[in-house]
């Protein structure tokens, strides 16, 4: 599974889901790129899942356009320290059939 983690994610995340193929915004280039243009990009290089915590990318995007699978992550906010605690839940849900669009996780 191909999963990216969004410029608004700590990077430190991607060392707790190492059994993923899990790669930044930045290891990619793809730094500041819009969400329209990130989601084509994640199509045409063959991710999975795009995992971030930009609760508005639900209401922005028409996501019968992509095929790629959206976390969001839901907290009170972006640290390290908080989102450490949604890591098991980021697995379950990678481990499960990825429909197209958002998924949240609370």
């Amino acid at each position: 599974m191909r999963l990216l983690l969004d410029e608004n994610l700590p990077k430190r995340l991607k060392q707790d889901l190492n059994e993923f193929e899990i790669y930044t915004t930045a290891d990619k280039g793809w730094m500041g790129v819009s969400n329209g243009k990130l989601l084509e990009l994640l199509t045409e290089n063959k991710f999975d899942a795009l995992l971030t915590f930009d609760k508005n990318l639900t209401y922005q995007q028409n996501f019968t356009k992509y095929t790629i699978a959206v976390i969001v992550l839901n907290a009170p906010d972006n640290s390290y320290a908080t989102l450490k605690d949604f890591v098991q839940k980021i697995k379950d849900v990678l481990k499960t059939r990825l429909k197209p669009g958002p998924t949240e996780i609370k």
